[in-house]
């Protein structure tokens, strides 16, 4: 799972990169651009997230819940939410001047998981977010990737509220996971948090793959 250097054309109107570009007017330095999945059940805060962070205006491809189709989208399950990602969210943000990341976010709904391989190509690294008010909705998201998929991954609990209360021992264990597998609180609503988090799955993804080449030299 190569992702190489490619250009890029910076970010849109009204966003900044996290890092400025070369000071003094310096040529940038190669970009090397990583593709990461942004996973989870239905209703974690995935689209949240990707909003959150992205230098460019967010892609989503969001539907209406409606009581029609309330057989293969629970909407007792929803809590507040009014509409569903049918296909993906898509986001970029510059976490430096040479490195770019490409945020793929699943849909959680089981009817569109089908989709998750093809998200998942060509990924360097994933993130599982997990709601502990709803852990269920997430065991098929850690499931798959400790399973059905090489794409190295942490879980991030979102701090819904702010408030984190499980420790984060309890949620790894009531999800089995790994020990090897990095879990993390993430509030995805605030930026700052949000890059911690993708800074800890880019460092989990070097640890992992560390000579086989996962990322592309700069």
């Amino acid at each position: 799972m190569v992702y190489a250097s490619s250009p890029d054309p910076g970010p849109g109107p009204g966003r900044e990169p996290w890092r400025g570009a070369a000071p003094g007017g310096r040529p940038a330095a190669p970009r090397t651009s990583v593709k990461i999945v942004v996973a989870g059940g239905f209703g974690v805060g995935k689209t949240t997230l990707v909003e959150a962070i992205s230098e460019i205006p967010a892609v989503n491809t969001e539907a209406w819940m409606t009581q029609a189709a309330k057989t293969v989208d629970p909407l007792a399950d929803a809590g507040a939410k009014t509409t569903t990602t049918v296909a993906m969210d898509f986001g970029r943000v510059t976490l430096a001047s040479d490195l770019v990341l490409y945020l793929f976010g699943t849909p959680g709904q089981p009817r569109f998981w089908p989709m998750w391989d093809d998200l998942c190509r060509g990924a360097s690294g994933a993130l599982v977010l997990v709601d502990t008010r709803r852990l269920d909705v997430s065991f098929a998201a850690v499931n798959y990737f400790e399973n059905d998929s090489d794409v190295p991954f942490i879980v991030a609990v979102n701090l819904f509220d702010g408030q984190q209360t499980h420790r984060l021992e309890q949620v790894a264990e009531a999800l089995r996971l790994d020990a090897d597998v990095p879990i993390v609180a993430c509030d995805a609503r605030d930026r700052r948090s949000v890059v911690r988090t993708l800074t800890t799955t880019l460092g989990h993804t070097l640890d992992t793959t560390s000579g086989r080449g996962t990322l592309a030299a700069r």
